[in-house]
């Protein structure tokens, strides 16, 4: 998990941050699960297109969009207390500049108005936007570094370093509001957004997410099963 470390100044105006909307309280009241945990969906039948699954991994539910899904995140040292999340992919947006969120950050580090953040060369910026609600027994922490990737057909992207940092912005930015930011850690039935942030080449649309069901994508016990959500 990605450690938080850039403080944020105050409480900022959420115009022009990717998927703010997708956040807001008035938001319609979700639809019901897809799945209740890793057990009631084991025996799913895997999706038409495996396109996006990283290779060797078993695909435990294939949620859309808009379609809340339930996953039991189990680690060597967890097997009798696992982490359970309820994930709903609300927004995923491309192509723009990164919002107030991060520019706010990069400004306060350096004491100054600073530019928004460019990506890298012949690459765009893609925020995905994510409902994410504790349904376990305990308090747990989540984020997307190295727990998504959001693809390409079958090219898979995650965040790098640089990306986490600007996931981290969002996280504040989002916690100073909100106080449910699950990469802060929350309690059970707490529920509040998470952004990922992810570079992919100009032009390019993504066309699926990968949620895995383990503590990272791949771990020293192999590639770990996980969520393929086919996006908007």
């Amino acid at each position: 998990m990605t450690a938080f470390s850039r403080p944020l100044c105050g409480a900022l105006a959420a115009a022009g941050l990717f998927a703010a909307t997708a956040c807001s309280s008035s938001s319609p009241p979700a639809p019901e699960p897809v799945s209740e945990g890793i057990a009631a969906v084991a025996d799913e039948p895997s999706p038409d297109t495996t396109e996006g699954v990283p290779p060797g991994a078993r695909v435990l539910g294939s949620p859309s969009q808009g379609e809340p899904f339930d996953v039991t995140v189990v680690a060597s040292d967890t097997t009798d207390d696992p982490s359970r999340w309820r994930f709903t992919v609300t927004d995923v947006t491309c192509g723009k500049t990164l919002g107030p969120a991060v520019t706010s950050a990069a400004a306060e580090s350096i004491g100054s108005t600073a530019s928004p953040p460019a990506p890298e060369p012949g690459k765009q910026f893609c925020v995905m936007a994510v409902d994410v609600e504790n349904i376990g027994k305990k308090q747990s922490v989540w984020d997307t570094s190295g727990t998504v990737s959001l693809n390409v057909g079958d090219t898979r992207y995650t965040q790098s370093q640089t990306d986490d940092g600007y996931a981290s912005d969002y996280a504040q930015y989002w916690q100073d509001k909100t106080n449910t930011v699950a990469a802060f850690g929350v309690n059970p039935g707490s529920k509040g957004p998470t952004h990922g942030v992810f570079q992919i080449p100009e032009g390019d649309k993504p066309t699926t997410a990968w949620f895995t069901s383990g503590t990272a994508i791949d771990t020293f016990d192999g590639t770990q099963p996980g969520y393929l959500v086919t996006l908007k």
